[in-house]
């Protein structure tokens, strides 16, 4: 039996409005009614439309970019449901800003990862659900439970039907060493073997290959990484690969379309064939090339948020 709230109720920031649609679609209750604006000097309003007193509250919405805007309308959005009586507040952000400042690495850095959890926390969340964090121990940022989903079944499930049964034509490639558990995970799923691209940083953004750690010759490659930012990485990785490594085709996955800067002029110009993405972060109409597969998320969150609002396992589902 469910104690958390008499009814489930999902309202929506401005960042994924299409995903929480989808979200609600799948549970088959109606978006929740609420209005986000700005005042004239750039302070967010949030007005709840309907009564949230006594409901299981869900609010979509990824930090990504403009990001401090998004983070804010969130924050708000919590308070506003925390002060209207709500019985649990879940902040479902498919992609979660401010994910890559999880550590000190040079001195008098700040954890901007870490200040962000309290934030959440602080304006009221009893709980976070999340895709494909940058570092998984920033579950361990949050005094309140984390339920961290995996974009990689949405795209291996893509790229198993795409192979077909022509497994041995394919290898999964980690364009980084720190890519490599997750690329590992990818291969088994689909069935292939794994390559490692191993490369130095001389500065952020910045990034040359050095070494190609297995045998990608005469095969189509698959690069698995979490998020696309610059693409610096992933077209140096693509490039290289069909270069030194003899690859045939380039195909890459990623969960995050963070798409900033050159990005999509590299990836243009790079050896990927085709890239394949999920909508944790929308991507605007000038920014879609033909290069691009957008896959839904809406139907594994839905199944997620069932779950938490029943009270049952994730284990089941996503173990």
């Amino acid at each position: 039996m469910n104690f958390h709230g008499k009814d489930i109720k999902i309202f929506t920031g401005s960042s994924n409005v299409n995903v929480a649609k989808g979200i609600a679609g799948s549970l088959g209750v109606p978006l929740g009614k609420s209005e986000c604006t700005q005042f004239s000097d750039g302070e967010i309003a949030v007005s709840l439309q309907e009564s949230v007193r006594g409901s299981d509250c869900f609010i979509v919405q990824s930090t990504c970019t403009p990001v401090n805007d998004n983070l804010m309308e969130m924050l708000i959005m919590i308070d506003a449901m925390k002060r209207a009586s709500a019985a649990r507040i879940t902040a479902v952000m498919p992609y979660f800003g401010y994910a890559r400042q999880d550590r000190k690495a040079k001195a008098r850095d700040p954890i901007s990862a870490k200040l962000c959890a309290d934030i959440i926390t602080t304006a009221g969340a009893d709980r976070v659900l999340t895709m494909d964090l940058h570092a998984n121990q920033i579950q361990g940022f949050f005094n309140i439970p984390v339920d961290h989903l995996y974009g990689s079944p949405i795209l291996a499930n893509y790229m198993r039907e795409k192979i077909g049964g022509n497994f041995d034509e394919y290898i999964v490639v980690s364009p980084d060493l720190g890519s490599v558990t997750r690329s590992r995970n990818f291969a088994s799923k689909i069935g292939t073997g794994l390559a490692i691209i191993d490369k130095r940083r001389p500065k952020a953004n910045v990034c040359e290959v050095m070494n190609i750690i297995g045998d990608a010759r005469g095969k189509k490659v698959i690069l698995v990484d979490d998020m696309i930012d610059t693409a610096g990485t992933l077209c140096n990785a693509a490039n290289a690969i069909v270069e030194k490594g003899g690859a045939t085709e380039v195909y890459a996955c990623a969960t995050h379309a963070v798409l900033s800067g050159p990005a999509i002029e590299r990836i243009k110009n790079s050896a990927i064939k085709e890239v394949v993405l999920l909508d944790t972060i929308p991507v605007p109409q000038e920014k879609m090339i033909d290069k691009f597969t957008i896959l839904p998320t809406a139907p594994t969150f839905a199944e997620a948020i069932a779950r938490i609002y029943n009270d049952k396992p994730f284990t089941p589902a996503f173990g």
